[in-house]
């Protein structure tokens, strides 16, 4: 392993600690009782000082300002940045004064993680910060951070490159604050989507991540194998048909945060390791199913910014109820002039031919559809609006419509110029079921990867007798991307896949 000039300072510094008989690694029990937003956010000066005078906090050294016998210095912790002050006298009280400088001011360097004992006071110039009475060293770090300058309310510095930030997004997380404010409103937006759900009496079970057939959705699955059984076993690329199936036993509204799988391109809105909630409700339909999301997307926006309006690059998105809604026909005629609702599978490759838009030969009508309105449409809906009343090729699992022949009852949501739902009256009819997943069949033998295979226990639940059902699946990522207004659906994975380092010997 190669290492930096500065690696290798920060091991003889090590050492040196080791041999003043200090243990750069302790046993990790430390009394913290308080953090620097409690401590900035309520310590009033005399007003309450008394409370503030045994404070005890931990966290990474972020900055240090040597003042000779003294310095300051910025502690981070999980929840923001406080400024220290530590002095010789008060470290080192009848001890070898020297033990300052070999340790503190030499030894401890920006990165390292300390614990601090002491009382709350203000500077001259205002800053609450911590008077340190006891110094301990928690963990010595040995690879030295980025330096980001902050000054007058301005960064300069700050670690942009994705290959750093996704890579190494432990560091990403400890140099950029805003960073981890964005993982904690993920965390809040899904803790708000489950409250919603509990307090209308749905049940969150848990469904299995390796399966025999992976069905629910139309991608192409990742593969692995079952030593156990000897068998090849599919990562889910959705949970819909397990959730059915729950359905069919009794429960009438169950629901998953699942983590999926597909082996396909990675951009900015796709991932190949993504999360999605879906739920499934008996006795409703999708139009049940468009005011209920209508109303969950309100509250998580007024979660997590106290407004229905939410601020999404250039544009100003506001989730208030109601949502436009619109035929997925009438969207692709509105964009291309083009009316393609009577238009058989030569006619949707014409029409692909005149719009530039290449397709595979291999792919049936349905999926003719999808590009078509894929190329022309789905970009120019930036408010949330409900595509809705999709051709029955496009949808194996949806029930058919019951005014409209030829379409189903479905919707996806479009937000921001993506899909961030996709919903049904869920497909009930065994028999019609059987035929449609036949036709799935039959297309992935022309040569369509993503075509769907056919579940043959799912055909045996649903012969049980599933009961009217409207259903729903909710991208977790995108939907976090326009909650916390950032660009690319990595910024809101903690850990986003990408090609495996080389590492030297």
């Amino acid at each position: 392993m190669q290492l930096s000039e500065q690696e290798l300072i920060r091991r003889e510094k090590l050492q040196q600690l080791q041999e003043l008989g200090i243990d750069p690694y302790p046993a990790p029990l430390y009394p913290v009782n308080t953090n620097a937003v409690y401590i900035k956010e309520n310590y009033k000066g005399e007003e309450n000082k008394a409370y503030f005078t045994e404070v005890c906090l931990a966290g990474r050294v972020m900055s240090i300002r040597d003042m000779g016998k003294a310095s300051f210095a910025v502690l981070q912790d999980s929840t923001g940045r406080i400024q220290i002050y530590v002095r010789r006298d008060d470290i080192c009280p009848g001890e070898d004064k020297n033990l300052y400088d070999k340790f503190w001011k030499h030894l401890v360097d920006i990165g390292d993680i300390i614990g601090v004992k002491g009382y709350v006071f203000t500077t001259k110039t205002g800053e609450t910060s911590v008077h340190v009475q006891e110094l301990t060293l928690l963990t010595k770090s040995l690879k030295p951070l980025p330096v980001v300058k902050e000054a007058e309310g301005q960064t300069f510095d700050a670690v942009t490159d994705p290959e750093f930030k996704y890579r190494q997004r432990y560091a990403d997380l400890v140099i950029n604050p805003q960073v981890r404010d964005t993982f904690v409103k993920r965390t809040k937006l899904i803790n708000t989507m489950r409250d919603f759900l509990n307090e209308r009496g749905a049940l969150e079970v848990d469904t299995p991540v390796l399966q025999a057939i992976p069905g629910g959705a139309a991608a192409r699955p990742f593969i692995t194998h079952h030593n156990a059984l000897d068998v090849p076993f599919y990562l889910r690329i959705a949970n819909e048909l397990y959730l059915k199936r729950c359905i069919v036993g009794g429960f009438d509204w169950v629901y998953e945060f699942s983590r999926n799988f597909r082996n396909e391109g990675m951009d900015r809105t796709h991932n190949p390791e993504f999360t999605i909630l879906e739920w499934y409700t008996a006795y409703k339909d999708y139009f049940w199913m468009m005011e209920t999301t209508e109303q969950l997307l309100e509250k998580v926006a007024v979660a997590l910014h106290g407004t229905t309006d939410v601020q999404v690059g250039e544009n100003i998105i506001s989730f208030k109820a109601p949502f436009k809604r619109l035929s997925i026909f009438d969207a692709i005629r509105e964009n291309t002039g083009i009316d393609i609702s009577e238009k058989d599978e030569a006619g949707l490759r014409e029409v692909c031919k005149q719009l530039k838009i290449d397709v595979a030969p291999g792919i049936g009508k349905g999926k003719l559809i999808d590009e078509i309105f894929g190329a022309t449409s789905e970009h120019t809906f930036i408010q949330p609006t409900f595509i809705i009343d999709y051709p029955v090729e496009m949808s194996p699992l949806t029930k058919k419509h019951r005014n409209k022949a030829g379409l189903v009852e479905r919707f996806e949501l479009m937000v921001n110029g993506k899909e961030i739902a996709n919903a049904y009256s869920e497909l009930n009819d065994p028999i019609d079921q059987r035929e449609r997943f036949e036709e799935q069949v039959r297309l992935m033998e022309r040569g369509d990867d993503e075509a769907m295979f056919i579940d043959q226990d799912f055909l045996r639940a649903l012969e049980y007798g599933m009961p009217p059902t409207a259903g729903i699946g909710i991208g977790i990522d995108r939907l976090c991307m326009l909650m916390t207004n950032q660009p690319s659906i990595q910024d809101v994975l903690l850990f986003p896949q990408m090609r495996p380092e080389q590492f030297e010997d």
